[in-house]
């Protein structure tokens, strides 16, 4: 099984996706909280994610560079959360990076079994990808998983996914 994802059709530029470099992403969300919070929750902690960031670089450039003891500890459990987490990652900035025609309005999802799953572009723009189970790659019935945006399949994801067209 190949671990890398197609996202071709009607676009501009067709991506490659390899989701087992994601958990490094600082895009990436753990999955219990992803369908918990409400779009608003989501948008507050956008913005105090970006607010931090700005305070990190701001500090970065201002003060000198060593660590304290607390930041090596903060990092120590990031990691162990990193080793022990499910996480998913957003698909519309890989829509968006692909750069869908004008004409184009559904959005297909192909998988290993030669199954195919229609939904409108606009839809799959809100979607998320799973790509780690307990800290692990999805090496059963991955390589990405596919959730609405909505959770209404959160039980039932979308399994064995290899290719995204946009039509």
């Amino acid at each position: 099984m190949s671990d890398i994802v197609l996202l071709t059709g009607n676009v501009d530029y067709t991506i490659t996706l390899d989701p087992t470099v994601w958990i490094f992403d600082d895009r990436k969300i753990e999955l219990e909280s992803l369908f918990q919070s409400s779009k608003e929750e989501k948008q507050d902690s956008l913005m105090a994610y970006t607010e931090k960031m700005a305070k990190n670089w701001e500090r970065e450039l201002t003060e000198e560079k060593i660590s304290p003891p607390v930041n090596r500890s903060i990092k120590k459990f990031e990691k162990e959360k990193i080793l022990a987490g499910t996480f998913a990652i957003p698909l519309k900035p890989f829509i968006e990076n692909a750069g869908p025609k004008q004409e184009a309005k559904e959005f297909i999802v192909e998988t290993s079994d030669g199954h195919t799953h229609e939904i409108p572009l606009h839809i799959a723009e809100h979607a998320f990808l799973g790509f780690s189970k307990d800290g692990r790659p999805l090496r059963e019935d991955g390589p990405i998983h596919f959730y609405f945006g909505d959770g209404s399949n959160r039980k039932n994801p979308v399994r064995h996914v290899i290719k995204f067209i946009v039509a």
